[in-house]
């Protein structure tokens, strides 16, 4: 990396949102809230805080919500301490708060971009995910090829025992099972509706391409860590890295440990919730004692 990393901000994704997050941030930032707004054509503080018909748990309404509690969260933390990132990660749809907080676009723009990601990705069908604990991604691959689940995909490796897989419906029904005889420990089905981070969402990344083009997006002015590379950002490469994403893993595990490796690092957790802070004391542990 380019500079000495001293902190690290990390922001959550899908699965964080709960009704009420960004409760008293929404009348300190007036301007963002009102442009939001706009925007997205509804009353954000309302979704968020109310959700009076159920919407924020739906992949089209939860990808703008936590974007902007997110890059208010971040805002308000700017505001009151003054300490600026010295690079930044985010877990999935988190990622785009990432680039946020390191100037690749403005506030307004990532309201534009998560609201297009999210009514493409909303669109798929047919598809399931699983959270699968207790199995390595390297011996959860091999078990997935010899059971003939070679359809089902890793979607997000979150942990040394953590992973999300992601595939067709029936597969993944099929997969639990299977894995179960085979030593996973715990094997929860998600409520999606889609098989997200696979190749089955390659419609919604090429869709979602053409759409980048018309937006112009800067390199980050700090090193954003890349869901698909767990290196930062390569300068010219955001677009291609921000499409490559809907289809690919998230390497989250991969890229805390390459956090870990930077001389004198801290690492904080700016969003609702504080699931990345839990995953990375177990990735902190199992570094620890290998």
């Amino acid at each position: 990396m380019p500079r000495t990393v001293t902190v690290a901000y990390l922001f959550p994704g899908q699965g964080s949102q709960f009704v009420g997050m960004g409760q008293g941030l929404f009348e300190r930032f007036p301007d963002e809230v009102a442009a939001a707004d706009v925007v997205l054509g509804y009353s954000i503080r309302r979704l968020c805080l109310d959700d009076p018909d159920q919407q924020l748990n739906q992949t089209a309404w939860t990808q703008p919500a936590l974007f902007v509690v997110n890059a208010l969260m971040y805002l308000d933390h700017i505001r009151r301490t003054g300490n600026r990132p010295s690079c930044t990660a985010g877990h999935s749809l988190g990622e785009y708060s990432a680039l946020f907080a390191a100037g690749v676009f403005d506030f307004v723009t990532g309201v534009r971009l998560v609201r297009k990601r999210g009514e493409l990705t909303a669109r798929a069908r047919g598809g399931g995910m699983a959270a699968v604990m207790g199995l390595t991604a390297d011996r959860l691959r091999r078990v997935l090829q010899d059971t003939g689940l070679s359809r089902v995909e890793l979607a997000n490796m979150n942990s040394p025992e953590q992973v999300v897989i992601t595939g067709p419906a029936d597969d993944i029904a099929r997969a639990e099972s299977e894995l179960l005889a085979r030593g996973v420990r715990r094997y929860v089905r998600l409520p999606v509706s889609a098989a997200f981070h696979s190749s089955a969402m390659s419609g919604a990344a090429e869709q979602f391409g053409a759409f980048l083009d018309d937006f112009v997006v800067s390199n980050p002015r700090i090193p954003v860590i890349s869901n698909v590379l767990a290196a930062p950002y390569p300068d010219g490469q955001v677009k291609a890295l921000m499409v490559k994403q809907i289809t690919s893993s998230v390497r989250w595990e991969e890229t805390m440990l390459y956090l870990l490796r930077q001389p004198g690092m801290q690492m904080e957790e700016l969003g609702p919730g504080r699931v990345l802070t839990g995953l990375l004391d177990r990735i902190r542990q199992a570094s620890v004692q290998s």
